[in-house]
């Protein structure tokens, strides 16, 4: 059986769909990469499979256990890392913990060395008397996973757990989500940073506009745009003028222009690059240096929906 079932989900605010009939199966011991732009349904998603939110209609179920129905059972065995900082500021990080720990229902013995645990987990124990008010923004967000594991729950939701940190943090946060699936857990992990979900996923599921739009592997969702080519190239005397030409030309998907950095998305024919190279040269923009890579999870998004996960 599979360890979360989602089947037919429903979401709706007043007129707005916000999850549309969703399908989705994640196995025991998975690392799943939930990816989509901002307002794609991740959250809602969560928090219905959370049980903070009823959905309208459909069935999600963990461990066998009904969301709707069995409702207390699957909240032991979820640990949630919210989107929002959930954390109180006048409490010490270790009192922030043991707060949590007691709503799982830890007393004695068990309740201090889990709180101890998950403060060593998350790099803590020496600031475990300090308050989250002198802590920096990654420092909250890694108390923020003690709180969520410190009763060593079956599943891991994590919902956009590295928004506004710093990349040292992010890091550590990374690592983190890697160490517990080591250590048994099932991870769900949601964001808009392509780039955070590859590292660590062994499945992704792309959402955008309600909908799951394409669920694998990342071989197997890269070959859905194997394609397309993206093209990289480092330049000297880049000007606006040969980037709005660049974009203008039909066949080439995406261009994306920083400092003296081009990034172009364009279709599997040579003959595009031929293309590219007379536009720069018409501009007397110089290359330095041009290679071709392997298209990602952002190509993807971009090639099924026209957009970038950022827009």
């Amino acid at each position: 059986m599979s360890f979360v079932q989602i089947k037919n989900v429903v979401k709706k605010y007043s007129n707005q769909v916000s999850v549309d009939h969703l399908n989705l199966t994640i196995q025991e011991g998975e690392i799943f990469g939930l990816l989509g732009p901002n307002g794609a349904g991740k959250s809602t998603t969560i928090k219905m499979l959370s049980g903070l939110l009823r959905m309208d209609s459909g069935e999600m179920t963990v461990d066998g256990l009904s969301v709707a129905k069995d409702t207390i059972e699957v909240k032991r065995l979820i640990g949630l890392v919210p989107q929002d900082i959930a954390i109180f500021g006048n409490l010490s990080a270790r009192e922030n913990v043991t707060f949590f720990a007691k709503l799982y229902g830890l007393r004695g013995n068990l309740l201090h060395s889990r709180v101890k645990e998950a403060l060593d987990f998350v790099g803590l124990s020496d600031r475990a008397r300090d308050k989250p008010s002198s802590f920096s923004g990654g420092m909250k967000r890694r108390l923020n996973i003690a709180c969520a594991i410190m009763h060593h729950p079956k599943l891991i939701i994590m919902d956009e757990p590295t928004v506004g940190i710093d990349p040292q943090s992010r890091n550590h946060i990374l690592e983190s989500v890697r160490a517990l699936n080591r250590m048994g857990s099932t991870i769900i992990y949601t964001s808009h940073y392509m780039e955070e979900v590859a590292a660590i996923s062994t499945r992704v599921g792309i959402m955008d506009r309600g909908h799951l739009i394409a669920c694998g592997t990342q071989e197997e969702l890269r070959g859905k745009v194997a394609q397309d080519n993206k093209i990289m190239l480092q330049v000297a005397n880049l000007t606006e003028e040969a980037v709005i030409e660049l974009r203008d030309h039909p066949r080439i998907k995406q261009v994306t222009a920083e400092d003296q950095a081009l990034e172009l998305l364009v279709g599997a024919s040579q003959a595009y690059l031929q293309d590219i190279l007379f536009i720069l040269s018409k501009h007397q923009v110089k290359i330095q240096s041009l290679v071709q890579v392997e298209p990602d999870l952002e190509a993807l998004f971009l090639s099924l929906t026209g957009r970038t996960l950022r827009d």
